[in-house]
């Protein structure tokens, strides 16, 4: 998808996407290490918008997470977080 030739999708469309980008984006993060928005809307090739969007429901459970402080231009790195088993109450 050309960031530059491309209409903007509203939210319902990046929504739709979610799950399919989520697999995407840990892939990457998992393979790679941690990556800025920017660097991952540059490697998938969509706008930092939508990555931004599918990122944050990626960082509201856990499973991403800010690392260190923000780069240059204000973007953190965000890296994949291994969840560890619950220990059961017994």
């Amino acid at each position: 998808m050309s960031t530059i030739l491309q209409p903007q999708r509203d939210m319902l469309e990046i929504a739709q996407d979610e799950f399919i980008m989520r697999d995407r984006i840990l892939k990457i993060l998992k393979k790679d290490g941690p990556k800025t928005i920017k660097e991952l809307a540059e490697e998938l090739n969509y706008p930092t918008r939508e990555i931004v969007v599918w990122l944050f429901g990626l960082r509201r459970y856990g499973e991403v997470e800010e690392v260190g402080r923000p780069d240059i231009d204000g973007y953190f790195k965000y890296e994949f977080v291994e969840k560890q088993e619950e220990e059961s109450n017994g």
